[in-house]
Order: structure tokens, then sequence, then C-alpha cells
């Protein structure tokens, strides 16, 4: 599997932004945020865990997107597709990129369109965007989704890199029992999953989290402790490990040394409304439809909160699956299907898998797990 993509690939999102933007009057578009400056640029860096320094990227309604950008990041940044990259010094308190920001949309023109809705944020001072739009003259407004939209349906490319980080951390969950059983600490269990995550081939492990405790887990996103496991207990791993810059997002069930009471049970019931849901997610259902058809089994209400959502650069993005989310699947779409299931005593157990919506019946990228639950 190659990383990275063609070029074909960055100018088809952008020729679609486009087309797009020229619909709902946009003039440019302007993007501040990892996922989405990577989207159109294929701008892969860690450096972004450094508050100290903004990034833009501006696309405009026609020719190709200019990236105005810290200088530290202008040897990547020319590594891509993009040829016209404009650098300052960063950070720079009196004018971190402002007056080159709004110089670079006034070229353009507007009105300029900002990601505004659901799961976005602007990566930068507000104090700072601000001024940009004093300086830059032009009228500022939101996206109209164009961003997420697009983001929304994956291209072929993009889901074989989902199957990928998805293959891989299957390959981790079948060496759990290496290293994992009675006596053994969470928190040790929690290190040595994400040391075989990376052996397997991950890039990195953004998210790990899960859960162990007789018959189940008090909740999926709690840090692992000290306690070591005992017998009887329910072990749950759930990850979001990343190749190539696309998550995978699924967990696995083990119990410890037996199974207790319920507990199989309960886990057969999680595999049963994952592949009702599976039975139905084609193009045209909701996203609601899902959730009713995993709910109706597992028993979850409302309060149960989402069962499932979209999945690609971001380990959640896009639609989620609950009982007011009527968004409809299109073919390309990446979703988590992820029933919970209420146990006694105030506990729960969750099973979540990773599949494609295509022109048919969905496609698996996580490797299926069996109804019963695996004993450690």
């Amino acid at each position: 599997m190659s990383r990275g993509f063609e070029r074909a690939e960055y100018e088809t999102r952008i020729a679609r932004a486009q087309v797009l933007m020229d619909r709902a009057g946009l003039g440019a578009l302007l993007l501040t945020t990892e996922a989405d400056v990577r989207y159109f640029t294929g701008f892969r860096t860690r450096f972004w865990e450094s508050p100290s320094r903004s990034w833009f990227l501006v696309v405009p309604r026609e020719g190709p997107p200019k990236a105005v950008i810290p200088s530290i990041g202008a040897a990547l940044m020319g590594r891509t597709w993009i040829e016209d990259i404009r650098t300052w010094p960063a950070p720079n308190p009196e004018d971190d990129g402002v007056s080159l920001l709004a110089q670079t949309l006034a070229e353009v023109g507007g009105p300029v369109g900002v990601p505004s809705g659901y799961e976005t944020h602007l990566r930068m001072p507000l104090a700072d965007f601000a001024r940009v739009r004093d300086l830059a003259g032009l009228p500022f407004t939101g996206d109209a989704g164009i961003v997420a939209r697009l983001r929304a349906v994956k291209s072929p490319a993009e889901v074989a890199k989902i199957e990928t980080a998805c293959a891989i951390a299957g390959r981790a969950f079948a060496r759990v029992p290496e290293f994992a059983g009675e006596g053994r600490a969470l928190a040790g269990v929690f290190r040595d999953f994400q040391r075989l995550l990376l052996e397997e081939g991950a890039d990195w492990v953004p998210y790990l989290a899960g859960g162990a405790a007789q018959g189940g887990y008090a909740d999926v996103i709690s840090p692992a402790s000290e306690m070591p496991l005992r017998a009887g207990d329910v072990l749950m791993l759930d990850t979001g490990a990343v190749w190539d810059g696309y998550f995978c997002d699924f967990d696995r069930n083990f119990a410890v040394g037996h199974v207790g009471d319920g507990v199989a049970e309960a886990h057969a019931r999680l595999i049963e409304a994952t592949a009702t849901a599976m039975e139905i997610a084609r193009p045209g259902a909701r996203a609601c439809d899902l959730w009713r058809a995993m709910s109706d089994i597992v028993g979850a209400g409302e309060t149960a909160g989402r069962l499932g959502h979209g999945l690609g650069m971001q380990l959640t993005e896009g639609l989620s699956l609950t009982p007011r989310d009527e968004t409809v699947l299109e073919p390309g779409m990446v979703i988590t299907l992820e029933p919970g299931i209420d146990r006694p005593g105030g506990l729960c157990m969750v099973h979540e898998e990773n599949i494609v919506i295509t022109e048919g019946a969905p496609r698996a990228l996580s490797p299926l797990a069996e109804a019963e639950i695996p004993v450690m």
C-alpha cells in the first residue's frame, strides 16, 4: 500500500470544492485546521501539536490553492503539490501572518467562507482573525458546509488507507493474549497494546481507551489504572490508530480467565446488533435508521448517546448514529457501528466495527468479531 496520494486526487478535491463554492457564491475558503489543510494539500506533520503557530490555506473559486504558513513549514509544504507558498517568520506576536493572510485574501476576493458548523473550530487567535477581516476588507461567512460535505465521502484511495489502519489494529488485537491476563495491570496492557500497534505498522496511536471489571466496565473513555486484571473481568480495548494520516476506530472485548454471568449473552447481542445495522447500511438509509436497528436489539434509549459515527482523517467526523441524525448514507462514506449494552451495577459493554458504504451491501473494513467472546 503506497503512501500519500497522486496529484490528481488533490486536483479533484479542489475542483469539487470550487463547483460548490460557485453555487454558494463564495470567492474563497479560509482553512485553519490540520485535517482541512491536509485534505487539500497532503501537508502532514505532527508539528500541529504546537499551539504557537497558525497555519492557513486559501482555496480560491478559481485556480490553485495558496498556502500561508510559518517559514518553518516551507520545505515540507514544498514537497506537496502546492506551488504558491507564502511564509512569515513565526511566531511573531505583533503580526503573526495577519497582514500576509489579509493580503492573500484581498488578492483572491470574497466572500470568504470559513468552516463554522458542527465539529469545526478556528485555529488562530480570535484577535488575529478580527484583524484579518478588517485588513482584507472582504465579507466573511460560513463555508456552507462545503468542506464537511466533501470529506464525508471518501475516495477509493482514502478507503484503502483506512482499511490498512484497520488491518494493523486487527493484527494487534489478535496478539492481546500474548501480554494480557490475570494479574497484569490494566495500565501495562494499554502500554503493550500501543507498542504492538506500532510494531504492526501504525504510524502513531493518538487514541486508546478501554476498561476492565467484573461483568463489564464503568465507561469507555477512562485512562488505564494500575488495578490488576482478575479472573472474571471483561477487558475492552478501543483504539484509534493512524496509518498515513487516516484512522481506524474499533474495539474488542476479552474475558479474563472465564466468562462471567451474562457476559456471553451480552457480547452476542452486541454482535447481533452490529450485523443488523450492516444489513440496512445501504445508500439512502439514514443515520437514525441504523441507530434504531441497533437500539432495538441492545435496548439503548436516547440517553445512551450515539451508536456510531463517521471516520476518516479524524477519529470521529461527520454523521452520528443517533435518533435525530437524518444524514442519508452515500457510497464512499466510512462509518463505525458501535452498539452498547447496560450491565448490572452501572456497568456496560460496547462493541465497534468499521464499514464503508458501497452501491450495494456495505463492506467491512475491520476484521469482524465472532459472536463468542474470546477467553484469555
